[in-house]
């Protein structure tokens, strides 16, 4: 019997920043607004890619875009997008780092208008936590991609939010093998509460 625990199989067992990520991480419930804009932020420059490609380069994101901080980011200037593009510690697109300071903007007025980003979510979301290993989108990133899209945030389509559904552990989506899949999910649901 291995003395290593089982994890989902995607999963790279040879890469300490992915095991630590899906073992702290992914699938921890973490509603706090820094938090919910940094991940928003790397899953978007996710799209087309690999997480771990994005995993890779998080501590380089989290420099080049000062901290995640979404007041800064809104703010940023045509120099900003020029330096970014050179940065080559990050994904160098255009369009998703165009992307990344149109969402600050809607984020900081989403958080205006409801108080947080954390409560704008739970317009969508009732605080019960899905468990689904299977599904790469659901009615609620379809309900979330529709909204954000229409008040003007790009590469949030539904399977990209629905990966950030999952990183921030409102889709629990450890595979049945993991030593992380909740063993007894209907007692799990009855005692999950919103923290």
């Amino acid at each position: 019997m291995s003395p290593y625990p089982n994890r989902c199989a995607w999963c790279n067992l040879k890469n300490p920043l992915y095991i630590t990520y899906h073992d702290t991480q992914w699938g921890v419930l973490r509603l706090d607004d820094a938090y919910l804009f940094e991940m928003l932020l790397l899953e978007s420059f996710q799209a087309g890619l690999s997480w771990e490609c994005v995993l890779n380069k998080r501590e380089n994101f989290r420099h080049a875009f000062d901290g995640f901080d979404p007041k800064i980011i809104a703010s940023y200037t045509p120099d900003k997008v020029n330096s970014l593009l050179q940065d080559n510690g990050i994904i160098r697109n255009r369009r998703k780092i165009l992307a990344a300071i149109q969402n600050a903007q809607v984020f900081l007025q989403l958080q205006e208008e409801f108080g947080s980003f954390r409560q704008y979510l739970l317009c969508f979301w009732d605080g019960t936590i899905i468990y689904d290993c299977h599904s790469t989108r659901s009615p609620l990133s379809d309900q979330l991609s529709a909204d954000l899209s229409k008040r003007g945030m790009r590469f949030v389509g539904s399977t990209i939010l629905h990966a950030f559904l999952q990183a921030i552990g409102i889709v629990n989506a450890h595979e049945a093998a993991c030593f992380l899949y909740p063993i007894d999910i209907e007692n799990q649901e009855e005692t999950d509460e919103i923290p």
